[in-house]
């Protein structure tokens, strides 16, 4: 495989490995936010049993249970990215390492592997023949 082919593939990997990265932000994001949304429950019981009617009734109508993109709760917004974004992403980046690389993944990485145990295995050996 050329240069530019390996460079070309290992550039994609790193942006779909990129990719893994932001998706388990927005994992992380549906999460926490479902996380906040449950904790709601307990604030309107103490605001109620404070006798803070008006902002435990605020809060409930508000912010309990909202979509936080119109129409949409967080795990709708994981389905919609994974559906229209992240499985096109994942399946390009198949495509053109099944393509160009026979599926092997990691190519570029696997060459820098085999330059720098090269590099790292002559200098042990040039520092053991001064030492000899």
């Amino acid at each position: 495989m050329d240069d530019k082919t390996i460079q070309a593939l290992g550039k994609l990997s790193e942006a779909l490995e990129t990719t893994e990265r932001a998706r388990g932000h927005l994992y992380s994001f549906h999460q926490l936010t479902g996380h906040a949304d449950l904790m709601l429950d307990e604030v309107v019981s103490l605001l109620r049993e404070a006798g803070h009617h008006e902002h435990a009734d605020r809060v409930q109508r508000d912010v309990l249970g909202r979509n936080v993109l119109p129409g949409k709760w967080t795990f709708e917004v994981v389905e919609q990215y994974e559906d229209t974004y992240y499985e096109v992403f994942r399946e390009a980046e198949r495509a053109a390492r099944t393509d160009l690389a026979g599926g092997k993944r990691h190519e570029f990485e696997a060459r820098m592997k085999r330059e720098r145990q090269r590099l790292s295995a002559a200098a042990y050996a040039d520092r053991d023949s001064r030492s000899g």
